[in-house]
């Protein structure tokens, strides 16, 4: 719709504007100067703080221009007599309760206050309240609080977490944390949107590095996960001092707490900064320790000329004596997608083989498995953005807010503007108090639930028939197959009601935009495909994909393992997901790389440990990876890593699998290194080097280059770019983005063919990229879960990641507020199941499956189900994935990760966490010279 701009005058000059506009945003535009306080771009406009007032002909009273709006003919002055006087008189108001201490680096009351030429305010300061130091990450100095609510629309508006309110009257008046409570005590998530939105350091960072002033800013994106958050870096003598959040495509300047305050592990005394060679007659095994004595009588320093030679030298040794398929490589998720690309080309034309993976295969393979094989791309078909114009969103599976909480910031205000989210999860997350409707179906029954829908759906006549005939095959069999699945069949097996089923069915099916969102709830499963075929077949039957606002959207978990995986780190797939095994794609990158190649699909991650015991594997190289604390029934992991011949580990801590290395190489950091990353939503973004590594430690893609060297290959890469530029000539998906264009506007959406294109932020609109440009149904069945509960076993043990630390914890265990927010490992139980073992909150439990056992405390939680129990992977000292069931998908080649029997007891020894753990850690960095 057109809308008509008008005119007015400002300061006595005629302006345009349009209706929709304020006259702070007019006066902004047209470089005039308005003081304000209470007013940010992106919040809404409450004109609580009285300093942006303007005067307009012919009214009685001023105006406060942040939320007031032009009309034809209307005479604004901003500078007149009257205006300025309101101005400073608030200035100098809020002026006199200010502190004489200064807590922020830009006050932008002191700013106004300079700008108007203010002297010391005239009045006298109210009673100075206390410091409020409670929370490890954000502290609390009310006493240069103006009472703007910025930080209260930062947090109910924006991130819509609802701590921050407003309470009491008059002079009494105040922020408040929950009911009033410490910081530290109230429900904060620490995502550090109001300290970001307070303009007088009244909510500013805890740490004292923030007061001081950058030498340097670094735009760059966040290393943790899949949303691909821009953020700026603030560094000081080659130290990174704070993060702030920029105004990215998929944050738009929100991060979250581990975006916000999770940078300093870079910093950590623990950085691996010289390589390592296991001391000879030193045994492998699975123990594990931080000591550094005890580490040095493990391993000992070499140069690294010394260090490649061995590395690389012994791994062309077994190649050249076992075969090309005795040597295998994990590449990294976390790194980016040149050097992810340059790996997998490393194994393949080095090695000779295939068998390359990463942690795809432990998060979402089934789902891209079922993705290829009914659409043709394994990426999503929509952005998570899209939720804002959607009517309906199901998320299944799924915890963003833990997750993916920045993504989770825009389901929320898709909600409060009227989208109905359906939550469908064994475990109840945060966003199923905001969720129309709550479906906490029993574990492990995906399948009957989705088919019950789509029962609902078929038998109603709800059905799309002219998607279904135009742009789908296989609809005949799956409308077979789901006749047998009535709601009142499934709702005994799933535990939702049958009418529940039937009205979440219809909603999803008639409304105008239907988006799915899911996360490694559905994935890790031996049925993951199955499920992420059940979700597909729900947007196809209902036309629900390939407009704004509907499709299907697999939450990425890592922050590049969407980049990692189209580059081609997977074992039957070339970049771009072009089959190893198609004769034309085989002679492209034959003819591409100018070496012989390997035609058959290489192992997957678990598929290579089991080779490893039979000695098909002999020699592995791991960049960036952590298998022995990742992969399931992490015992026979550890066993098999520590049978090879030769092992290579790269990385920037001394991880668990490391522990059991040859060698060890010291590489960079996110924030020592540039490359492109491509996040969830398919944005391909610059990540940019702020810092210098530490030590002798060295970039990963020089490391990765000097092992090709090692193995025989000429390569003479210069820059990134130049991969990058190699990596979109294999890949038509990225084929039009230039390194130029993607360095000057800092992130571009693929598919992007040809140069100059915009990108395609929604796809499938037209046709679906498979060979009959048609979308294929397939139907699935209830498959049980491979091991289920039994009077021995009986509870259920489901995994995953918890807000404060990502993957296997060896970044936010080292980063500082993180790790002292949540430095324990612990298992969330029901209360009611802790109290039927005679136990309370805080207690030690043992936690033992078929395959092992942990020791850690107790949490009483009631987000899980009665006879379930969650526990986060990323605590070495309780390393979970010791119990988990390595039985696999059949399609996706996952392992079964959210679901194994267990069985639990109070008591027994938590393991020391030695100097890896919060306390020390923080003792540590206070020690630090830094």
């Amino acid at each position: 719709m057109n809308v008509t701009a008008l005119k007015f005058e400002i300061n006595g000059r005629e302006v345009e504007a349009l209706p929709h506009e304020t006259l702070i945003a007019v006066a902004d535009r047209e470089g005039i100067d308005i003081p304000r306080l209470c007013y940010k771009p992106g919040m809404d406009e409450v004109g609580n703080c009285r300093s942006c007032m303007v005067e307009i002909d012919g009214e009685r009273v001023l105006a406060p221009s942040c939320c007031r709006y032009p009309t034809p003919g209307m005479k604004v002055s901003t500078d007149s007599k009257r205006a300025v006087a309101a101005q400073k008189m608030v200035l100098e108001l809020l002026m006199s309760d200010m502190p004489e201490t200064e807590y922020t680096r830009h006050n932008e009351l002191d700013f106004w206050a300079g700008k108007m030429a203010l002297g010391r305010p005239r009045f006298a300061a109210r009673a100075q309240v206390q410091r409020d130091a409670s929370h490890a990450a954000i502290t609390v100095n009310l006493d240069a609080c103006i009472q703007c609510t910025r930080c209260v629309r930062a947090c109910r508006d924006e991130q819509v977490n609802d701590v921050i309110g407003f309470a009491f009257r008059g002079e009494s008046s105040k922020i408040v944390f929950d009911m009033d409570d410490p910081m530290g005590a109230s429900t904060c998530v620490a995502c550090g949107e109001c300290v970001q939105a307070c303009p007088t350091g009244a909510l500013m960072p805890a740490r004292e590095a923030a007061l001081s002033v950058p030498d340097k800013k670094v735009d760059s994106v966040c290393p943790y996960c899949g949303v691909g958050c821009q953020l700026t870096y603030n560094v000081k003598d080659n130290k990174i001092l704070y993060v702030e959040g920029r105004d990215g495509p998929a944050n738009h300047g929100r991060l979250c707490v581990k975006g916000r305050y999770g940078f300093d592990y870079a910093h950590h005394p623990h950085r691996l900064t010289k390589p390592l060679i296991r001391r000879a007659g030193v045994p492998k095994t699975g123990e594990f320790t931080m000591d550094p004595d005890r580490v040095m009588d493990v391993f000992r320093e070499a140069t690294w000329e010394e260090a490649l030679e061995l590395a690389g030298g012994k791994l062309a040794q077994i190649r050249d004596t076992f075969g090309k398929r005795s040597l295998a490589g994990f590449g990294s998720a976390k790194g980016s997608n040149e050097e992810a690309y340059l790996f997998q080309k490393l194994v393949r034309t080095g090695f000779g083989s295939n068998n390359v993976d990463h942690c795809t295969r432990l998060c979402h393979a089934s789902s891209v498995a079922a993705l290829l094989e009914g659409i043709g791309s394994g990426a999503v078909s929509n952005p998570v953005m899209d939720v804002t114009r959607a009517e309906v969103v199901i998320v299944i599976g799924a915890n963003p807010t833990v997750n993916h909480p920045v993504a989770a910031t825009w389901i929320k205000n898709a909600i409060k503007h009227g989208t109905k989210l359906v939550v469908c999860d064994p475990r109840k997350s945060d966003l199923a108090r905001s969720a129309h409707r709550y479906l906490q179906f029993k574990p492990d029954t995906d399948v009957a639930l989705l088919n019950a829908m789509m029962h609902v759906i078929v038998s109603e006549g709800l059905v799309d028939k002219d998607f279904i005939a135009s742009r789908t095959i296989g609809y005949a069999e799956l409308e077979q197959n789901v006749a047998d699945y009535s709601p009142e069949l499934m709702a005994p097996i799933c535990g939702i009601d049958a009418e529940t089923i039937r009205y979440v069915a219809r909603l999803y099916a008639t409304s105008k935009g239907s988006m799915i969102l899911w996360g490694m709830g559905v994935s890790q499963h031996i049925h993951g495909t199955d499920n992420a075929r059940c979700l597909i077949a729900l947007a196809l039957m209902t036309g629900q994909i390939g407009r704004p606002g509907t499709g299907l959207h697999p939450l990425r978990g890592q922050n590049n393992v969407q980049g990692a995986s189209d580059a081609g780190l997977i074992p039957m797939m070339f970049p771009d997901y072009q089959r190893v095994d198609n004769a034309a794609a085989h002679a492209k990158f034959e003819k591409a790389w100018g070496a012989t190649l390997d035609d058959k699909p290489g192992l997957t991650v678990v598929e290579i440990m089991d080779a490893i015991l039979r000695k098909e594997v002999r020699g592995m190289y791991i960049m960036g990876e952590n298998p022995a604390m990742s992969d399931p029934d992490a015992n026979h992991a550890r066993e098999s890593l520590a049978a090879l011949d030769h092992l290579v580990v790269q990385d920037i801590f001394l991880t668990e699998t490391c522990y059991l290395a040859d060698v060890i190489l010291p590489a960079s950091a996110f924030p020592e290194k540039t490359g492109s990353f491509t996040n969830t939503d398919r944005l391909v973004q610059i990540g940019r080097q702020a810092i210098a590594p530490p030590g002798d430690a060295r970039q990963d893609l020089w490391i990765i280059q000097q092992m090709a060297h090692k193995l025989g290959l000429d390569w003479q890469y210069t820059h990134v770019s130049e991969v990058f530029d190699e990596m979109r000539h294999t890949m038509p998906s990225i084929g039009g983005i230039t390194w130029e264009r993607l360095d000057r506007e800092h992130a571009v959406t693929y598919p992007c063919t040809e140069e100059g294109d915009p990108g395609q932020p929604v796809v499938f609109t037209e046709t679906f990229p498979r060979e009959s440009g048609r979308a294929r149904f397939v139907p699935a069945d209830i498959i049980p879960a491979n091991e289920r509960p039994d009077a021995e076993y009986p509870m259920v043990l489901i995994t995953g990641r918890q807000l404060e630390h990502w993957h296997t914890g060896s970044m936010t265990r080292r980063a500082t507020v993180l790790d002292a927010i949540e430095p324990d490992p612990v298992a969330l139980v029901h209360p009611l199941d802790l109290s039927a073992m005679g136990g309370k909150p805080g207690d030690v439990v043992t936690i033992e499956s078929r395959r092992g056992k942990v020791t850690l405390y107790a949490r009483a939680d009631d987000s899980s189900p009665r006879g379930a129990i969650f526990v986060p992977f990323c605590y070495y000292e309780a390393a979970i994935n010791k119990l988990t069931n390595a039985a696999l998908d059949p399609y996706g080649k996952i392992p079964e990760f959210k679901y194994c029997a267990i069985k639990v007891a109070l008591g027994g020894q938590v393991e020391e966490q030695g100097s890896y753990g919060g306390g020390q850690i923080l003792e540590d960095m206070a020690q630090s010279p830094a």
